[in-house]
């Protein structure tokens, strides 16, 4: 079975099928060589899929544009509704759990930026709100939205 897989493969490749019928075994490893052509590798192992890049990944988030002014502000009620001490350092990029709020903890900070901002947040937004910045950006979202148009 290996002979034959590696004759359709050097076809595909442009070798010709007595160099690859004559290789023996050959390694199907991330460069290896069959005729002096290289091979890619189809391994799907776990070891090979941790290698593949999320795009939930934090290296390829993307922030939207939320005014400074309501971040601060979010900063400000998640460090009251958990408690925080003024020594814990927030980001926008820092997540509710990582702070210590459980699902709870999760509906009252929700539920006071409604009243902060006078908002309503329907339960599907509020269920994907995870950090600081995530909040912010709905927040100016759902006020722009609310806010009459210019006239």
């Amino acid at each position: 079975m290996a002979t034959q897989l590696s004759v359709v493969v050097s076809a595909k490749l442009g070798c010709t099928a007595a160099a690859a019928a004559a290789a023996s075994a050959p390694s199907w490893n991330k460069g290896s060589r069959i005729s002096g052509r290289k091979l890619i590798s189809m391994r799907t192992t776990a070891m090979a899929r941790r290698g593949l890049v999320s795009l939930r990944s934090p290296r390829f988030r993307v922030f939207c544009a939320a005014k400074p002014e309501t971040v601060g502000k979010v900063m400000q009620i998640v460090q009251k509704q958990l408690a925080l001490g003024d020594d814990v350092k927030l980001a926008p990029e820092s997540k509710f759990t990582e702070l210590g709020a459980d699902s709870l903890d999760t509906v009252e900070i929700v539920m006071a930026l409604e009243e902060e901002f006078k908002i309503t947040v329907e339960e599907d937004n509020a269920q994907s709100i995870t950090t600081i910045q995530e909040a912010a950006d709905l927040i100016d979202k759902l006020v722009v939205g609310d806010s009459p148009p210019p006239a």
